[in-house]
């Protein structure tokens, strides 16, 4: 399998406190891999290093045979990277659809962006119905499938999720978790923080456990679930 993406010794502080400790992982074209970890660990800060929202102190992360560490944000989601960020983040007072076109904004192709949210639609139909209702008056797993839908504007390659099942009840966890594996059958390579590692396992071909900006652990999703240390820390058992 071909490495798509790779952190090496990823060093990110948050002033005097260090929040990320010399991190490694990879992730192969085609995978869904998963982080999971207690509140604090370090995920979304991982996540927001990728994104290019947040500077590391050393280290370098690397997409598609290329250096990425030094690149602006914007250009990051040019080069096929986006993130549908934690807390869903939608803009509250637009539609639905503009929420959609702000997704792509960076693309110059207008007619297929119209294509594509006929598509989004078409994944969701429910955000179809909704199409013109101001995004803040849906429901919050109605906000999380229109998160996913604006990072899908952007035409990833590798689609960030940061908690996408956080608040949601658990009926819509598991639609959800359904969406991101139908993502990821139509060719878009995922990598998913998730504090429900029940789920975020059972879909994952790899995980990587991080604990207080380390990672302690890895392996495939199975070897993972089946871990004694990751069910009692993490599964509840």
């Amino acid at each position: 399998m071909m490495t798509m993406f790779e952190i090496k010794d990823l060093v990110v502080n948050y002033g005097m406190i260090r929040a990320l400790k010399e991190i490694n992982l990879h992730i192969n074209e085609g995978e869904i891999v998963t982080l999971i970890g207690a509140n604090g660990a370090g995920k979304t800060t991982t996540l927001r290093t990728i994104s290019g929202l947040l500077k590391p102190k050393s280290g370098s992360i690397i997409f598609e045979g290329t250096d990425i560490t030094k690149l602006p944000a914007t250009k990051r989601v040019a080069a096929g990277i986006s993130q549908s960020p934690e807390g869903r983040k939608i803009f509250a007072d637009m539609t639905v659809r503009e929420n959609l076109e702000v997704g792509a904004y960076l693309r110059k192709d207008k007619d297929v962006v119209r294509i594509d949210i006929e598509n989004v639609f078409e994944r969701f139909p429910i955000l179809g119905e909704r199409s013109k209702q101001q995004a803040g008056t849906l429901s919050g797993g109605e906000q999380q499938m229109l998160a996913i839908g604006r990072a899908l504007m952007a035409k990833p390659r590798l689609l960030l999720l940061d908690e996408p099942s956080l608040g949601l009840s658990p009926l819509f966890v598991k639609e959800v978790f359904r969406i991101i594996r139908r993502i990821n059958e139509t060719g878009t390579t995922v990598f998913l923080v998730e504090q429900n590692a029940r789920m975020a396992l059972k879909i994952a071909d790899r995980g990587y456990v991080l604990e207080t900006g380390e990672i302690t652990m890895s392996g495939t999703g199975e070897e993972l679930a089946s871990s004694d240390e990751v069910q009692r820390s993490y599964l509840g058992h």
